[in-house]
């Protein structure tokens, strides 16, 4: 057997390691990719929305009537009891023509009180002298002076006449009423004196909508009043997350400006829709959902905008990985696990989903790596290189 020299060992390990250099060089660099752990932990599905702080408890205080409205002196912020001035209207006044109008129209309801005055006194004297005919033939009936007829026609008289008065009085009080209003159109004076608004209950001015002198219409909203310290958040969600929203459930309050996460629990879900448009110009179904908070900070006003998430399910100790390790294959779910620096693509079975992480019922266990975002190009097998987040 020829013996293998020296010189051509060396040849041959130069091309071993020529070919092994040439290997490394040309093979594909692993992928970078970022990764995560699968972890047990609370696990919770929550709708996001935006919503804005409403006092419970509102009253728009509105002008009762037309007129020129004196300065206010009240101010946003500044409290009121119940009864409190808040806001004095002078009635326009009246010109020639509606001054001799509103003095006629008086007349007539003066004439109109007087003659109601007089059938009055008329249907009461009638009453006075029917009782006593009635007591006269009750008493002859008695003792068989007169027949029952006359004695039944007697206080069927007084029993008409006793209507007769009652409806004569509401007459009276009638025509007096429509007096009393036709004279205060043209009393001057009357027309000069100031109406008075007052508050409805305590609280403090929300708002003031009218500060300086000027004519308002009746029915011109003037200010609102609340108690700022009854808050409630109200939450409008598209109308197939609202069917999950249940009463009671757990709100969490953020994004107000504070720092810090107030809770709340829904109150109440309204039971009919809008319709809204999205900021991309597209009609939109939504429901106002209701949460009490349950606590209150005082630099929350009303009608602030806040982050609302509400949580409509949750799992107490969930195997769980974010969303967006999460892909779709067909009809089912799948995810990269890194294994001895290569990804392996794993089906899973997927149970609660919420908005950054989702429950995994099986196909991966505790303590894996997964990897996050996977890219178009990361296939089977693949060497891959976890980069630290």
């Amino acid at each position: 057997m020829k013996r293998i020299s020296k010189k051509q060992l060396l040849l041959a390990a130069a091309l071993f390691a020529s070919a092994l250099l040439l290997f490394l060089l040309l093979r594909p660099a692993p992928l970078p990719v970022e990764a995560a752990r699968v972890i047990r932990g609370p696990l919770q599905v929550t709708v996001e929305a935006e919503g804005m702080t409403r006092v419970a408890d509102r009253y728009t205080v509105a002008s009762p009537v037309s007129g020129r409205l004196l300065r206010i002196g009240l101010e946003a912020g500044d409290p009121v009891a119940p009864g409190t001035i808040l806001a004095s209207i002078v009635p326009p006044q009246l010109d020639a023509r509606e001054y001799r109008e509103a003095s006629s129209l008086a007349g007539s309801a003066s004439a109109e009180l007087n003659a109601a005055e007089a059938r009055r006194r008329q249907a009461s004297a009638n009453l006075a002298q029917s009782r006593l005919r009635a007591a006269r033939y009750d008493n002859l009936y008695h003792e068989g002076a007169v027949s029952k007829e006359g004695w039944e026609i007697a206080r069927t008289q007084a029993e008409v006449l006793e209507k007769e008065e009652r409806a004569a009085i509401s007459a009276v009080s009638a025509a007096s009423f429509r007096y009393e209003a036709a004279k205060s159109r043209f009393d001057r004076h009357l027309a000069m004196k100031p109406v008075e608004v007052a508050a409805p209950a305590a609280g403090r001015v929300l708002r003031v909508y009218e500060q300086s002198e000027r004519t308002v219409a009746a029915g011109a909203p003037l200010f609102d009043i609340g108690d700022p310290a009854t808050l409630e958040i109200v939450i409008d969600v598209i109308s197939s997350d609202a069917v999950s929203v249940r009463t009671g459930q757990l709100v969490s309050i953020e994004g107000w400006g504070g720092g810090s996460i107030i809770k709340a629990r829904v109150s109440r879900v309204e039971p009919a829709a809008f319709t809204k448009t999205s900021a991309l110009g597209i009609e939109e179904k939504r429901v106002n959902i209701i949460a009490l908070p349950e606590r209150t900070d005082p630099r929350l006003g009303d009608n602030y905008r806040v982050l609302a998430s509400i949580v409509v399910r949750e799992a107490p100790e969930a195997l769980k990985v974010p969303s967006s390790t999460l892909f779709r294959r067909g009809s089912s779910w799948r995810l990269f696990v890194v294994e001895r620096g290569r990804a392996v693509e794993r089906q899973v079975t997927i149970g609660l989903r919420g908005a950054f992480e989702s429950e995994v019922l099986g196909g991966v266990r505790a303590g894996q790596q997964v990897i996050l975002h996977p890219q178009n190009e990361l296939k089977e097998g693949m060497r891959v290189k976890v980069q630290e987040r």
